[in-house]
């Protein structure tokens, strides 16, 4: 028995979802969840995400979407099929900062993250002991914004890794990078976005007299923290509060969204639209 996901979009219309499942139980196959939305069901766009089991072995991933594939062309369908044994490779970047990364190294050292780390890098030596103490590879390159030593960044990261998170690496990546990538990057940026973009958003909330502080986890684009959005945590904060305050307790809301929206990516419950997420 072998369990996969569907992740599918396409233009409203009828019989999708017959179709769907005629698919599934003609392979003898059993869905175990299935998710579902429509921006409008006269003509708009409609999204779906489906975990199935499949009893035949003989089915793997890509055998299975090649047979899938006529389907989804009559729908004019962009689609993806995983096979969740199949675990995403995460490789990590972060800088000095590494409230981020100890949660996430927790996560995942918990049972929580499904996820291989094939690797930790960053531009600050002292993560190299953490690294140790949970057997991952550690890559220093002391990239800095005179030299951010992108060409060292991909010989690490191009091969070995299904996406990127950067949990707190505090330099921008050129659009030369993200093109040569050509993979997924979750980013958490620490401020509540769209508002508040760019370095010290707590520093310019303080200033604002905002009453909620918050985070946001990210997908990275050309467009510095314009990218689309997964996953926001916010917390309400007060006049009493001090820049320090909103750090200390942003530290918390930055750890939650990037946990969530790691959680969500390798379980494949995020379907891109536009510049907007469908998270299921």
């Amino acid at each position: 028995m072998r369990a996969f996901i569907l992740l599918f979009q396409c233009r409203d219309q009828k019989g999708i979802v017959a179709g769907i499942s005629d698919f599934i139980l003609k392979h003898n196959g059993n869905i175990v969840t299935a998710d579902q939305h429509s921006t409008d069901p006269q003509g708009g766009y409609f999204f779906m995400r489906v975990e199935f089991i499949l009893e035949d072995e003989k089915y793997d991933r890509k055998a299975l979407s090649s047979e899938f594939a006529p389907f989804a062309k009559e729908f004019g369908a962009d689609w993806e099929i995983f096979d969740k044994s199949e675990p995403l490779r995460m490789g990590i970047f972060v800088s000095e900062p590494d409230h981020c990364l100890v949660d996430l190294l927790y996560l995942w050292s918990a049972g929580q993250l499904a996820v291989k780390i094939p690797f930790l890098l960053s531009n600050c030596e002292k993560h190299r002991k953490l690294a140790a103490q949970y057997n991952i590879p550690f890559h220093y390159v002391p990239a800095n914004k005179d030299n951010r030593r992108e060409s060292e960044l991909l010989a690490y990261s191009l091969d070995s890794s299904d996406f990127l998170v950067l949990a707190r690496y505090m330099l921008v990546l050129s659009p030369d990078f993200l093109q040569k990538y050509n993979k997924d990057i979750i980013n958490i940026h620490h401020g509540f976005l769209p508002f508040f973009k760019g370095a010290d958003p707590y520093a310019k909330a303080l200033k604002e007299g905002v009453k909620v502080i918050g985070a946001t986890a990210h997908f990275v684009t050309n467009e510095l923290d314009e990218g689309p959005i997964i996953s926001q945590e916010v917390q309400q904060v007060s006049h009493k509060d001090n820049r320090e305050d909103l750090v200390r307790k942003g530290r918390n809301l930055e750890n939650r969204a990037l946990a969530q929206a790691v959680s969500s990516y390798i379980d494949h419950r995020i379907i891109r639209h536009e510049n907007k997420t469908i998270v299921f």
